[in-house]
C-alpha cells in the first residue's frame, strides 16, 4: 500500500494567536487616542472586546503589551523589505526596489502613532526604546551593511565604512517624507514622490560608491 500523499496546507491561526492579535489591536487604538500614560488595562480590555482577566492571561501589564506592539510594528524590517539578493549584479535596481518598498511600508500613519509613543516614553522606559531600535532600525542597517559588504567583495561597490553607508542610504530614502508626517506637518507621500526621492537617493549613492 502506498504512503498517503502529503499536501501542504496553510497554518490556521490558533485561538490564542487570534486573541493576542485582537488584544494588540485594541491596545493600539487606546494608546493612539489616550497616549501611553493615560491608557489603562481596563480601557484596553474594553477596546479589545475581552475581559480584564483574559487580558492579564496574555500580558502582565501595559508595558509588556506596548512592547509587543513595538515588536510587531518593527517586524516588517525583518520580513522581506531588507532581504536583498547579493548575487544580483544590478545594485542600483536592487536599491531602488528596496527603497520604494521600505518607504511605502514606513510612511503609514498607523505605524507612526507607535513611533511617536516610543519617542515620548523612551527616557522613562529605555527598554522600550532599545527594543524599538534593535528590532527596527538596527535590523535594517545590519542587513544593508551585509549587502554592501557582499557588493564590495564582488567588486561592484567601493565603500570604506559600510555601516555608515547603510544608515545614510536608508535615511536618504525617506528624506522630506517621514519627518513631516512624524510632526503632523504633511500627509503620506504619493507613490510618485516616493519614487522621485528614492531615485535621487540611489543615484547619489551610486555616484559616490559605484565602481568607476
Amino acid at each position: 500500500m502506498s504512503a498517503p500523499l502529503l499536501v501542504d496546507r496553510p497554518v490556521e491561526e490558533t485561538e490564542d494567536s487570534a486573541k493576542r492579535r485582537q488584544i494588540i489591536e485594541g491596545a493600539r487604538t487606546i494608546f493612539r487616542v489616550l497616549g501611553f500614560d493615560a491608557a489603562s488595562m481596563g480601557e484596553i480590555a474594553k477596546a479589545a472586546g475581552v475581559s480584564k482577566g483574559t487580558l492579564y492571561v496574555y500580558f502582565k501589564d501595559k508595558d509588556e503589551l506596548f512592547q509587543a506592539i513595538v515588536e510587531k510594528e518593527c517586524a516588517f524590517q525583518a520580513e522581506g523589505v531588507f532581504d536583498l539578493d547579493a548575487s544580483d549584479p544590478d545594485v542600483a535596481g536592487t536599491l531602488t526596489r528596496m527603497g520604494n518598498a521600505f518607504v511605502k511600508v514606513l510612511c503609514v500613519p498607523e505605524r507612526l502613532h507607535t513611533f511617536r509613543t516610543v519617542f515620548a516614553i523612551a527616557d522613562r522606559k529605555p527598554n522600550v526604546g532599545r527594543t524599538f531600535y534593535e528590532t527596527g532600525p538596527g535590523i535594517g542597517i545590519a542587513k544593508m551593511r551585509a549587502y554592501f559588504d557582499a557588493q564590495v567583495a564582488a567588486g561592484r561597490l567601493t565603500v570604506v565604512d559600510t555601516e555608515v553607508a547603510a544608515a545614510q542610504f536608508i535615511e536618504s530614502c525617506h528624506a522630506t517624507m517621514l519627518k513631516p508626517m512624524m510632526f503632523n506637518f504633511g500627509p503620506p507621500p504619493s507613490l510618485e514622490r516616493i519614487e522621485h526621492v528614492v531615485g535621487i537617493a540611489v543615484r547619489t549613492f551610486m555616484a559616490a560608491y559605484g565602481k568607476k
